[in-house]
């Protein structure tokens, strides 16, 4: 049948069925209701065989940078689901909330097929761009469908066949879609049915890894009813605080365990009167709990929580919490926990024990102010790691087992960032969904609101934002009818907004309001700590290639005197990309981008004075300035003197020889 016409007996069906006069797709409410959105409210054409809008390469840049941790957990999952599905030509893509493809595998001798009917990277499917779609039904609905060839909306995707399902972040909110989409495949809509388990069962993986990476600084109890599950495929995560309090549960969880809906402690959920909590914890246990819901039994293990590293990410070395676990290993649940100071401190703890001065200070302050209802302001270069920031001073509050809700308004269009902020009643305007939508000021109740970049706020929204802040209220777009929030506010931006305040390109009330303390987080090039955080992120990245890697010492020392002007951001990505192509296990310049690796600076030769490697004559430091660089570097490195000598750049003779000078005792007298 020739394209045109398939294309305008497609639209026909649909008019028909919208109107009643023909059979409705598949039998299936929810297509119905879609088809009827997708011509009625969106005004679509059934008939178009325009693909799908894409995005520009920076756009989609700004926002996969923004859902970095989103795509670093789902990666593995996606390339695991593709292997199962490659071979019936089908692709795999992943999108963010709002229905844009962030990642995608596919064969690459099929890459033009895929491309041509849209199923690429950077392409939109919402609701209401495309009409009825795998993607598009999974946001408006939050539940897994199979949308199988003309049971599309838009004659342009009455060949494919999509299978998608959600993916949630632990505090509820959808964060992602994973769709699996073949270009070709049989009119039996039932031949999707084993593709849609697959990508239902794979969306909870990647759902369950997000959950685990963001909670990394949690104590995670990992169950299953049986006991040779737990250690190779538990179902149950719940992930609670160092006094027993309950943080989240994953879906299988609350699905499982009502109790989890509302706050809980530990020993409210098990019955523990038999078995000893703190052992728990200890890595190889597994103990069998009995639920006081209904006295079933569970059997669990525990896992400490993973240490921060003074960057602020998670470090990926298991087994060691920082300061959080006891001698053992073990976890020390209670109620009345007597040293919850020092719980408050861990959050900021990597950037108090920081060896630059600035650092270590800024996390003083954030330390003292944090739940005190004084909002924050962070300045400093992008990529310097304001949110990272931003997220220990919430977890170092009070607030730390409610949301915290993070906004980039420099990358929301301006025309979403109003609903995106305060949300919308039902039909508040077109598109909006059908029970209206809470914006991220109410989703922040109760914790932390972040805005980034909050220099780009739009004039018109900084008024609402102000008397937000000033009443506590919010008004939903097209209601009446005011909701109360309860939030703390720490924004960043990298401008400078005492500037613009004078020159009237920011409001200088909202300033004032948001300024209660300014904090400005130094970039990478000036930070004394540089050759440690280097040492660190590669340790953490060769540990996520999943091989031994060693970071050539001269190479460690180039680059800690580069200018990194995309600040951790570039050096993260340099070193991913380092122990992604080294194929030896030491990674040198030549494993670097060809750009970067031209860009460092080559090492001067040795000073003929003798003074020792890594410290120049002419820039001596004082005592307790090198005593705190000795010290930081020795416990990064649990104290092994080989690897704080290369990250200090300096040998292990001179390593000792100022241990010596300074009088640097290790832990035990070591």
């Amino acid at each position: 049948m020739p394209y045109a016409l398939a294309s305008t007996r497609h639209a026909e069906r649909v008019r028909g069925a919208v109107e009643g006069r023909l059979p409705a797709p598949s039998d299936s409410p929810r297509l119905v209701s879609s088809w009827q959105r997708s011509f009625e409210r969106y005004q679509l054409d059934p008939g178009s065989v325009i693909g799908p809008r894409v995005l520009s390469a920076a756009e989609l840049r700004e926002i996969r940078d923004r859902e970095e941790s989103f795509l670093r957990a789902s990666g593995q999952c996606l390339t695991r689901l593709h292997d199962m599905v490659r071979e019936a030509d089908y692709c795999v893509m992943l999108t963010d909330a709002h229905g844009v493809t962030i990642d995608y595998r596919l064969d690459r001798e099929r890459r033009n097929d895929f491309k041509h009917a849209g199923l690429y990277i950077g392409s939109c499917w919402s609701e209401s761009e495309e009409g009825t779609c795998g993607i598009a039904n999974v946001l408006t609905d939050l539940a897994p469908i199979t949308v199988h060839k003309t049971d599309h909306f838009r004659a342009a995707f009455t060949t494919l066949t999509c299978s998608a399902a959600p993916i949630f972040a632990p505090g509820g909110e959808l964060i992602g879609v994973l769709d699996a989409s073949a270009v070709q495949s049989p009119d039996n809509r039932e031949s999707q049915r084993i593709v849609n388990q697959l990508v239902r069962q794979s969306a909870t993986l990647i759902e369950d890894g997000y959950f685990l990476h963001r909670l990394a600084s949690c104590w995670i109890l990992f169950g299953h009813q049986n006991r040779n599950y737990v250690e190779a495929q538990p179902e149950l995560l719940i992930a609670f605080d160092e006094n027993g309090n309950v943080v989240a549960a994953n879906r299988r969880a609350r699905e499982c365990m009502p109790c989890l809906d509302g706050p809980r402690h530990i020993d409210e959920i098990f019955d523990s009167s038999h078995v000893q909590l703190r052992d728990i914890g200890r890595i190889e246990t597994i103990a069998a709990l009995r639920l006081r819901a209904n006295g079933s039994m569970l059997y669990a293990r525990i896992r400490a929580p993973l240490g921060a590293s003074a960057y602020g990410g998670h470090s990926a070395r298991s087994g060691h919490s920082g300061g959080a676990s006891t001698a053992h290993g073990a976890m020390p649940l209670r109620r009345d926990a007597t040293d919850a100071h020092e719980y408050d401190r861990s959050a900021l703890g990597p950037f108090l024990r920081s060896a630059d001065a600035r650092v270590a200070e800024n996390a003083r302050i954030a330390q003292r102010v944090a739940g005190k209802r004084l909002p924050i302001l962070l300045l400093g270069e992008t990529g310097a790691g304001k949110e990272v920031f931003a997220r220990a001073i919430h977890d170092a509050s009070a607030r730390r087992n409610r949301p915290f809700i993070a906004v980039n308004c420099g990358a929301l269009p301006e025309s979403l960032i109003e609903s995106e902020l305060f949300g919308y009643a039902p039909g508040a305007f077109t598109g909006a969904r059908r029970h209206g939508a809470r914006g991220k000021l109410a989703m922040a109740d109760g914790g932390t609101l972040f805005l980034d970049e909050i220099g780009d706020m739009p004039l018109a929204l900084q008024t609402r934002l102000l008397r937000v802040l000033a009443e506590g209220e919010v008004l939903p777009l097209g209601s009446e009818t005011p909701v109360r929030v309860d939030i703390d506010v720490v924004c960043a931006t990298h401008r400078d907004l005492a500037q613009m305040a004078s020159a009237g390109a920011f409001r200088d009330d909202l300033y004032y309001r948001l300024s209660g303390a300014v904090l400005t987080l130094p970039p990478l090039r000036e930070r004394r700590d540089i050759a440690m955080l280097i040492d660190m992120v590669f340790a953490e990245e060769a540990q996520a290639a999943g091989r031994p890697l060693a970071l050539d010492a001269t190479l460690a020392q180039r680059l800690a005197a580069f200018a990194w002007p995309g600040n951790l951001r570039q050096l993260r990505n340099a070193m991913r990309y380092a122990c992604a192509v080294c194929d030896t296990v030491r990674v040198e310049a030549r494993h670097l981008s060809a750009d970067l690796a031209a860009s460092l600076p080559q090492l001067a030769p040795p000073a003929a004075s003798g003074s020792p490697a890594g410290i120049p004559p002419t820039s001596p430091l004082c005592d307790e300035d090198e005593r705190a660089r000795i010290v930081a570097a020795l416990t990064a490195h649990r104290w092994r003197p080989n690897a704080a000598a290369q990250a200090l750049g300096v040998s292990r003779a001179t390593l000792y020889r100022r241990i010596a000078k300074l009088g640097i005792v290790g832990p035990h007298g070591a």
